[in-house]
């Protein structure tokens, strides 16, 4: 453990593992069934526990409660786990619970995610790569979220819903149903209100693909045949484009919830 260091005032208990270069603040305590990656940071008063592991150089902030026992009230001790990756910050505040024996024991979260103040993530989530949560997000249990998704200040997602890759959620939004990779839904309770178009271009999409999701956007959710019926048709047209067929793989995988779509075809 080269160069760790341990305040005073820290607790970290017996088997926890520390890697080279972590720093446990003032009043913080480290479970022992923890794993610290190399150069984590928990800054003061942060309580990391349960069977935990945090990747390296992530940043856990004062009053962050991660792994304790989940919020659901059929648990009953079973050794689930958290998996959180590297490179993540976690803000004040924030509580992530692990797994249940009913969602597959486990809740993992990615490389690079931010979660703000106030955020939380519930047991046997599973957060993608790149995820921003603004200040009080809420996620029930089981939900799903895609790599590089923002997920606005107070937005909060039912359980067992997905959230695709790239899209937006606005903020003070109820998510009810499953949001298409690249989408963005307003409201409450949400809607879909077209392409997170911003986030496209500041991730480096070309105008072509752009163009290319607007046009399957628009005959996805069109007034005409039922959805399984357009998802076929844009399938055959949009064969050759990556990034429309991953949404037409999303919504063909379907989940326990409903797809989210637009209030009527005149947002489409």
């Amino acid at each position: 453990m080269a160069d760790t260091s341990i305040h005073p005032t820290a607790i970290v208990e017996d088997g926890a593992t520390l890697g080279d270069g972590v720093t446990v603040g003032p009043f913080s305590i480290v479970g022992r069934d923890v794993t610290l990656g190399e150069g984590v940071v928990l800054h003061s008063h942060a309580v990391v526990t349960g069977r935990t592991t945090v990747g390296a150089r992530t940043r856990i902030f004062p009053f962050a409660s991660i792994g304790h026992q989940p919020q659901d009230l059929k648990y009953h001790g079973e050794p689930s786990t958290l998996s959180i990756g590297t490179d993540c910050m976690i803000r004040e505040g924030v509580t992530i619970n692990p797994g249940t024996e009913g969602g597959g024991m486990s809740t993992t979260v990615g490389n690079g995610c931010a979660f703000l103040a106030n955020s939380h993530v519930g047991h046997d989530c599973h957060v993608g790569n790149n995820v921003i949560f603004s200040n009080n997000v809420m996620l029930a249990g089981h939900v799903e979220v895609g790599d590089f998704a923002i997920l606005g200040g107070g937005a909060a997602v039912i359980q067992f819903a997905r959230v695709g890759d790239h899209a937006f959620l606005g903020g003070m939004s109820g998510l009810e149903q499953d949001l298409i990779p690249y989408g963005m839904a307003l409201g409450n309770r949400a809607y879909l209100s077209g392409l997170n178009i911003v986030g496209l271009k500041r991730r480096g999409f070309s105008a072509s693909q752009i163009h290319d999701l607007r046009r399957a956007y628009r005959l996805l959710f069109a007034a005409e045949g039922t959805l399984l019926e357009r998802v076929d048709d844009v399938a055959q047209e949009f064969r050759d484009h990556p990034t429309v067929m991953e949404i037409i793989a999303f919504i063909r995988a379907g989940g326990k919830r409903s797809m989210c779509t637009p209030k009527n075809a005149a947002d489409a």
